[in-house]
């Protein structure tokens, strides 16, 4: 995630863009709200209708989370920081991910404030990285490279239903390692829907980006307001899908607001639709969420795929739509397949079983 103007709420207002002093003013509250763009081209409001996100809990692995934000209140879990630091007066990333995910914004009906995809789903926060202008960060200390793997299965075992890791770009890893692929392979078989950012250097090196190149893992890249691929996502055969990423206000780490450009935030954002289809259908299979985002999908590549788009552009409305067809489809599967593959199987084995049977009566006969 990049920030374009720190400690401060730059919204798109009539005009152009506007800076206003970071506060929970009802004014900039307003504001930060009517930034939010996603909301309609992920047709929130519709999907709404079906599910807010209920139930589900979305583990939030990153630098920390300010519970205390107006949006945030009453929606997070704190979890163990794994990074071996102390906190210090940070969570900024972490924060603004959450906000994306499960802000129920503040004031008068809730009109105020970043609305996140899952607004009433809940955060569990578990802090595994530090901001990315910290010094301390490039120093070897406990929490080192198992942090993020310690931190897949520390959500995995508390409840997690989804696994939102923003860390893309300098936050990632160019290599990754074995404990976090077993990690990754842990928690989904546990039953985690796992989402990461695709990367932010698609315009220069476009390398290859750890946890999203995991298999299991929905990576996910960044579209702009138009729903072009933005210049700084990473293109590569991973790639499952995208989502909004550029000028998307989220909350700052005190009571503010920020707007900022990234995969981060498009991640963060198919986080918050795995927790809607996790709360409509809270037993399906981390698969079927997949499948149900990718193939709930606007804009999709003529063939079919590309590592620009991946599978298209998320939609909540749609994915929810397709999760509800293939959770009628695995019902009528699981009433049936009892009844109509066990004949068939015996049969199989009796069939097999004669043959056999005949072929030692021949070589007897020839002996």
């Amino acid at each position: 995630m990049r920030h374009l103007i720190a400690g401060f709420l730059v919204a798109g207002l009539a005009g152009g863009l506007v800076a206003g002093a970071a506060s929970a003013s009802d004014e900039v509250a307003e504001a930060a709200r009517a930034g939010q763009w996603q909301l309609a081209a992920l047709r929130l409001p519709e999907a709404w209708r079906s599910a807010r996100g209920e139930g589900a809990v979305v583990a939030v692995l990153d630098t920390g989370v300010n519970r205390r934000h107006p949006d945030l209140r009453g929606a997070v879990i704190q979890g163990p920081d794994l990074t071996g630091f102390d906190r210090g007066p940070s969570g900024r990333h972490g924060t603004a991910m959450a906000s994306l995910i499960a802000g129920r914004g503040h004031g008068d009906d809730a009109r105020g404030g970043v609305l996140g995809v899952a607004p009433a789903a809940t955060v569990l926060s578990v802090r595994v990285t530090l901001e990315s202008g910290d010094p301390r960060r490039g120093k070897e200390r406990f929490g080192g490279r198992d942090a993020l793997a310690r931190g897949i299965r520390y959500a995995a075992d508390h409840g997690a239903d989804v696994i939102s890791m923003s860390l893309g770009g300098g936050s990632g890893s160019w290599e990754g390692s074995a404990s976090e692929e077993e990690a990754v392979q842990y928690a989904i078989g546990k039953g985690c829907v796992l989402v990461a950012s695709a990367g932010n250097d698609g315009a220069s090196t476009n390398r290859k980006n750890f946890p999203a190149a995991y298999p299991g893992v929905i990576a996910v890249g960044a579209v702009d307001r138009r729903l072009r691929v933005a210049p700084f996502s990473n293109r590569q055969y991973y790639v499952s899908v995208v989502a909004p990423g550029t000028d998307i206000v989220t909350a700052d780490a005190g009571d503010s607001y920020v707007v900022s450009d990234g995969t981060s935030s498009a991640a963060a954002m198919v986080a918050g639709i795995a927790a809607l289809i996790r709360s409509a259908h809270p037993g399906m299979s981390p698969y079927d969420v997949r499948m149900a985002i990718e193939l709930g999908t606007r804009r999709r590549p003529a063939d079919g795929y590309s590592p620009a788009y991946g599978h298209g552009v998320v939609n909540a409305l749609l994915a929810l739509r397709e999760a509800e067809r293939l959770a009628t489809r695995g019902s009528a599967q699981i009433r049936t397949a009892p009844v109509s593959r066990a004949p068939v199987v015996a049969g199989m084995v009796l069939l097999a079983l004669a043959m056999s049977a005949r072929v030692l009566l021949r070589r007897r006969e020839r002996r």
